[in-house]
């Protein structure tokens, strides 16, 4: 999540803080099983109230049912980390730019980055071909970035861009940085995945 949309729902939850309340509590049931899915309808119901009294006895706050400063605090410091474990994986910043273009034949020492992680995520998903990391954009590193665009909805062009970079960065942190599979083991890469 952006700081701006942060910041953003910040602002939202607070306008509305029962919903807000709600909100918070109702995504942290997703990461703490002793919480119940709220309804996010603004009324501090029975529902609400005990999702508030068991928030504050599995984090050791006074349970009282009432949310006072600490307890927004509490719940909104645990949805906050939350919301960073689950959000988007953000792109990393070594592809030179927007513009770059790196076509059929074109040598770059920054293409052995995405074809080292290419190799890697071969390891685990059908339909890589793995080959050396030599900065030089050959037939087997056009055909993984071809086998990456169609799995990310792109157009299929084997040219490695900002926007295969991108996808390429999110596919190497879900997938190696985030959920590695047993070692040895395959998985399937569904289409239209982006």
């Amino acid at each position: 999540m952006t700081r701006e949309k942060q910041e953003e729902m910040e602002r939202s939850l607070l306008a509305q803080p029962v919903r807000g309340l709600q909100y918070m509590l109702r995504r942290l049931a997703e990461d703490h099983s002793f919480l119940p899915k709220l309804a996010v309808d603004g009324v501090f119901g029975e529902k609400t109230l005990e999702a508030v009294m068991l928030f504050q006895r599995e984090f050791h706050l006074p349970v009282t049912g009432r949310v006072d400063r600490k307890t927004w605090e509490a719940i909104r410091r645990d949805w906050l980390s939350l919301e960073k474990r689950l959000a988007d994986p953000r792109d990393l910043r070594a592809f030179p730019g927007e513009r770059s273009r790196v076509e059929a034949g074109d040598s770059r020492d920054y293409l052995v980055l995405p074809q080292t992680m290419f190799q890697v995520l071969s390891a685990y998903l059908d339909g890589i071909v793995p080959h050396r990391a030599d900065g030089v954009h050959g037939p087997a590193s056009q055909d993984n970035v071809r086998w990456l665009q169609r799995a990310a909805g792109q157009k299929d062009t084997g040219v490695m861009d900002a926007p295969a970079w991108g996808a390429l960065s999110r596919l190497y942190e879900m997938f190696v940085v985030h959920e590695p599979p047993a070692p040895g083991k395959k998985r399937p890469f569904p289409q239209g995945w982006g």
